[in-house]
């Protein structure tokens, strides 16, 4: 039995209820690699299922890159639990030689590949909702990525719909990284490694390493040293943002 911690339910909940992510009758697809993240907020989505005041259906979906993988002791996991879950097959890794751009992030290419692929499963499928395992940290490295790298203000929504038409929710956008990291631990889960960039097979070619999120990631540790409450207040600046006092054209 997997044993999740209080908080991670509370936070869980606070922002389901704080976006409404999920609302009686939805049909909501997880994209599930394998990982920390993804694998805690599965038990955590079937745990609402069950006792959530509202019903709405819960499937799991595993992409596999065409890159040999094996996901059998993913599904064996699901199944002991009861989450519905299914391994989605491609030939991304195959295609990437041909279709990945010279000296392009080849990490951005697969996320691509992958969402487009999730977009059209849930699509042919009738989810009208795309659950990703995105954390407060990748909110708050997102943002200063986009900052540093684009010069623009832009962090992850906790809920969007895709130009494709499929709601994206992202019900652990409260949670941070160390409690996901503390919650595989705890259970003793299976999880499975480096799963956010499975081009990295293809480091061998003429493609980039992507160096920006892990900076990111670095300044952000550098400051959370000196200012313990540093996620705390990104938290609340991205819910508290003053428009009126950045450069904006007048209406």
């Amino acid at each position: 039995m997997i044993n999740l911690s209080k908080k991670l339910i509370r936070q869980v909940a606070k922002a389901n209820a704080q976006f409404n992510l999920i609302k009686e009758g939805d049909r909501v697809l997880l994209g599930l690699s394998g990982g920390k993240d993804s694998l805690a907020l599965a038990h955590l989505l079937k745990r609402m299922q069950a006792h959530a005041p509202f019903k709405f259906e819960l499937k799991a979906v595993t992409l596999s890159y065409g890159m040999g993988e094996d996901y059998s002791s993913l599904n064996h996991h699901c199944k002991e639990h009861g989450i519905d879950h299914s391994v989605l097959d491609s030939n991304i890794y195959e295609v990437s030689e041909d279709t990945i751009r010279k000296n392009s992030s080849f990490c951005s290419y697969f996320s691509r590949m992958r969402r487009g692929a999730l977009y059209t499963y849930a699509l042919e499928n009738n989810f009208n909702k795309l659950a990703i395992a995105h954390h407060l940290d990748d909110a708050a490295e997102s943002f200063f990525m986009n900052f540093i790298h684009n010069g623009a203000l832009r962090t992850l929504a906790p809920i969007y719909k895709s130009k494709r038409g499929v709601i994206v929710i992202r019900p652990l956008i409260f949670v941070r990284e160390r409690q996901l990291r503390d919650n595989a631990l705890q259970n003793e889960l299976e999880v499975i490694g480096n799963e956010f960039c499975p081009g990295m097979k293809l480091s061998e070619k003429n493609v980039k390493f992507p160096h920006a999120r892990e900076e990111a990631k670095q300044i952000l540790a550098n400051l959370e040293k000196d200012y313990p409450k540093l996620f705390t207040s990104l938290k609340t600046a991205f819910e508290n943002l003053h428009t009126e006092s950045f450069w904006l054209k007048n209406i």
